[in-house]
């Protein structure tokens, strides 16, 4: 793999599959390092050329190549013997490059650069084989090759008179993005309805017809005639007391811990309070007697207040049947 890291380009694989690939960057290479002459027939190159030539071709062969030309010293005899051994390749290749470019079809295709990225690799490969295709050729393929529905479209860069295919091709791709941003802003949102409007602000008109800016309670703005904005911030209390309300109604029983001074029960306060009066007199005396006995032992205070609790309900509801009606009782 280390060997693979350093190579210029693809070596050449033993199936021959990238053969003519292969021998355009062979020669390119070698010209470019002035050894392009040491592959031609009756060429006067010095030994050292002709070893330095050999080393780079070897360098770019497949490991079971290098064996079966182990022998091999002049770069001449092994370039022509790899061009005998797969320059038939050139038989299967060309057929199958006219088949593909015979097919071609700019409505085949996604997008422009998918068709256009096909049409170079067609091309190359028939201009390895010997056909080479101009811009006459290109022009015709992609017009001829426009979908039904882009009759018109085609009529017009016909008219236009284009005379390479690289200016034919850019104006596709150019039409292409606006096509593509024009549906993009079609289905933002239904053709006929209005935008979204901004969030959390809400516009409203007082009785002197000023225009006010409402964000939730934080600010208002009023935009007065003259252009002049005034912001009042009053909300904002109220924006604390909503707060306040708030964890009051998650925290119920925040503010209502301790006995009421009312009737004496926990659960509420005084002003919430709905105990009959006979019953909240009877309490009202009950911890009037528990302040006169404060001496009492604290192991029977809990029994006394039970006790007094009982005392207190049983009284309760003796008034409250004398209170009722005979009719009711009997």
């Amino acid at each position: 793999m280390s060997n693979l890291s350093k190579l210029e380009f693809v070596a050449l694989d033993i199936s021959g599959k990238n053969y003519l690939s292969w021998v355009l960057d062979a020669e390119i290479h070698l010209a470019a390092k002035g050894l392009g002459n040491t592959i031609t027939r009756g060429n006067k190159a010095s030994s050292q050329d002709k070893a330095k030539a050999m080393i780079f071709l070897r360098h770019h062969l497949d490991e079971g190549l290098k064996v079966e030309y182990l022998t091999v010293r002049d770069p001449l005899e092994l370039w022509t013997g790899l061009k005998e051994r797969y320059d038939h390749l050139k038989a299967t290749v060309l057929p199958r490059a006219r088949y593909e470019w015979m097919h071609l079809r700019l409505q085949d295709f996604k997008t422009v650069s998918e068709y256009n990225s096909a049409v170079f690799r067609i091309t190359s490969q028939l201009k390895l084989c010997g056909e080479v295709m101009n811009d006459e050729n290109l022009l015709e393929k992609t017009l001829t090759t426009f979908h039904a529905s882009n009759m018109v479209l085609q009529q017009q860069y016909r008219e236009r008179g284009f005379k390479k295919y690289s200016e034919l091709i850019s104006c596709l791709l150019v039409a292409e993005q606006h096509n593509t941003l024009l549906l993009k802003n079609h289905e933002a949102r239904p053709t006929g309805s209005a935008p979204l409007p901004e969030a959390n602000m809400t516009t409203r008109r007082d009785k002197s017809g000023k225009r006010q800016i409402n964000n939730h309670g934080h600010m208002n703005v009023c935009v007065h005639g003259n252009g002049k904005r005034r912001y009042n911030s009053r909300h904002r209390g109220g924006h604390g007391k909503r707060e306040n309300n708030m964890v009051s109604q998650n925290n119920p029983s925040r503010g209502k811990s301790g006995n009421c001074y009312r009737c004496g029960m926990k659960g509420h306060r005084k002003t919430e309070c709905r105990a009959p009066e006979h019953f909240v007199r009877l309490c009202q005396n009950s911890i009037k007697r528990k302040k006169n006995n404060v001496g009492a032992s604290s192991a029977n205070a809990p029994v006394e207040s039970h006790l007094t609790f009982k005392m207190i309900l049983r009284q309760g509801l003796q008034t409250k049947m004398m209170t009722m009606p005979r009719q009711i009782l009997l």
